[in-house]
Formats: structure tokens, C-alpha cells, sequence
């Protein structure tokens, strides 16, 4: 069974994106020297943020957009043996476009 969360407000899930294992020189990084990826994959989004006067300002973000986000964002879960970031939408910094 499937585990699924859907996140509140202005939280959104990231899965992160791999990352190259080896560097433009050839050279084959082991797992141990890397840095862990700053790009991911929107899995899921909140509703949107509650304003002061109890307006819901929806996302600029949704499932599916591809996202650099902040070093230290969110809170790392792991869902089914998958591991995710749930982190706000401030923590994003922008969406990469095609």
C-alpha cells in the first residue's frame, strides 16, 4: 500500500534530483565527497498560504515543476523507502523552465 500525504497551506513535497557521478574531467565522485543536490521535483503542493484577513493566496509552484531550493530547506521524510523534502514555499528560490 501506497503511502501518500498531501502537505497543509504553504507546504509543498520535493523529491530530489540526482545528481552526476562524475565530473566534467571524468573523474567518478563516490557518494561519500558529494554534496547533496539543490534541484528537485515537485511531488505535491498545499492549497496555499493564509493571509492575515483569511484569503488563501494559491502557490506559485505545482506537481511537477522542476525547482532549486535553498541548502538547509525543509525536513527530510521518507515515504514507501523513498526519501523527500516537505518545505515551504519561501524555502524555494525558482523554477526551472524548459
Amino acid at each position: 500500500m501506497a503511502t501518500t500525504v498531501r502537505p497543509l497551506h504553504d507546504r509543498v513535497i520535493v523529491r530530489r534530483l540526482d545528481e552526476d557521478t562524475m565530473s566534467a574531467g571524468g573523474i567518478i565522485i563516490p557518494d561519500s565527497a558529494k554534496e547533496k543536490p539543490l534541484e528537485g521535483e515537485v511531488i505535491s503542493a498545499g492549497k496555499g498560504k493564509i493571509l492575515e484577513n483569511g484569503d488563501v493566496r494559491p502557490l506559485d509552484v505545482k506537481a511537477g515543476d522542476k525547482v532549486i531550493f535553498s541548502k538547509y530547506a525543509g525536513t527530510e521524510i521518507k515515504l514507501d523507502g523513498e526519501d523527500f523534502l516537505i518545505m515551504t514555499e519561501n524555502d524555494i528560490l525558482g523554477v526551472i523552465e524548459a
